[in-house]
């Protein structure tokens, strides 16, 4: 197999070149809130500061109200001390209210505040547990309602802009999910939205995590021809049914991805060879076709069913413009003869205006 490393130059944010990650590492990675685990601590000990500062206040305030066993007077020092033992519910004893005022000042504001101070470090260990155990939950109900998702392999350049398109076609974010052996790469993917699997994905296991098998689609983005045809064989044993679509870099590496196992392979440096020829010769053809294969921009190149008023036609006399004809797993040109008339199993490969509505998913 020809390397991998050819004209195109690797994403800036590749993984493949990363050592595998532990086995034990690998997990599902599912979209945060805003405020991460950081800011809440950080919250929760300002809180514990606050309510700290304020018992020191009370307990200083009416500082003669209590005594000390060492000197038999509380300075400032003195009612830190007293607070931090009391708001912890050591109690040593050598610090104690006498008076009126400060057994009152004791029970009704040094006490709740003691049972708020237990309350946040109590509820920072709590708050670990719940959120372990609701993300066992959700993963568990995760697994079991996910069906039909689109995989994508690799968060690169290449995945990313995938994902991008997919979005802009109608798929709901939710249905798409990213596996990526970099943690910092499935970080940044589940900021975006995504639900994000860490490990690498010639490992079956791993694509079991991001539950491959059921999945629709799988979009084999990898950094690397080699791990492509890894990742693409792997796939295919754990689904048989899903049109699998794959990049390559190289276009002699292309024919060992279809046996692989692969419906569709896009050879990245080709297709952007022949854009640059086509620049060349040409910059307004070479526009034309980058607007072509870039969702809702200006012109879109999709694919939708023939709609019940429009069986019968031909393709010439489609509002659109027709490019394609699909008919029984058959390709047909627009010309085609047998292109016309169209019929009701018919799918168009048409070009729109991207302000148009967005057209029908693709098969599947």
């Amino acid at each position: 197999m020809t390397p991998s490393d050819g004209d195109e130059p690797p994403d800036t944010d590749a993984s493949d070149d990363l050592p595998p990650p532990d086995p034990k590492a690998y997990k599902v990675a599912f979209p945060r809130p805003s405020t991460g685990p950081l800011l809440q601590v950080t919250r929760r000990l300002v809180l514990a500061v606050l309510v700290l500062a304020i018992t020191v206040l009370i307990v200083y305030a009416d500082r003669g109200g209590y005594h000390d066993n060492a000197d038999g007077s509380v300075s400032f020092l003195d009612s830190l001390y007293y607070s931090t033992v009391t708001l912890s519910t050591t109690g040593y004893g050598d610090i104690v209210p006498y008076s009126t005022g400060a057994r009152l000042s004791n029970t009704f504001l040094v006490t709740p505040l003691r049972v708020i101070f237990l309350i946040i470090l109590v509820g920072t260990t709590l708050e670990v547990l719940t959120e372990r155990t609701r993300e066992q939950f959700r993963t568990t109900r995760w697994r079991r309602t996910l069906r039909d998702h689109v995989v994508i392999v690799g968060y690169g350049t290449k995945g990313r802009s995938a994902a991008r398109t997919l979005l802009g076609r109608g798929v709901p974010r939710e249905r798409i999910v990213v596996v990526d052996p970099n943690p910092k790469v499935v970080h940044a993917a589940t900021e975006e939205g995504y639900v994000a699997v860490v490990g690498d994905a010639t490992r079956s296991d791993v694509l079991r995590r991001a539950e491959a098998q059921r999945a629709r689609q799988i979009v084999v983005a990898a950094q690397r021809d080699d791990t492509a045809v890894l990742v693409t064989l792997t796939a295919r044993q754990l689904n048989r049914e899903a049109h699998l679509v794959a990049s390559v870099r190289e276009e002699e590496n292309a024919p060992l991805l279809r046996q692989s196992g692969a419906d569709s392979v896009i050879t990245s440096s080709g297709a952007a060879g022949r854009l640059l020829g086509l620049s060349v010769l040409s910059p307004n053809v070479g526009k034309v076709m980058d607007d072509l294969i870039t969702y809702g921009s200006g012109l879109d190149l999709i694919e939708r069913p023939v709609a019940a008023s429009e069986v019968g036609m031909t393709p010439r006399e489609m509002g659109d413009l027709v490019v394609s004809v699909i008919r029984e797993g058959r390709l047909l040109d627009h010309d085609d003869p047998d292109a016309a008339p169209l019929r009701v199993a018919d799918r168009l490969i048409t070009i729109r205006r991207a302000s148009a509505e967005p057209a029908a998913a693709p098969p599947d």
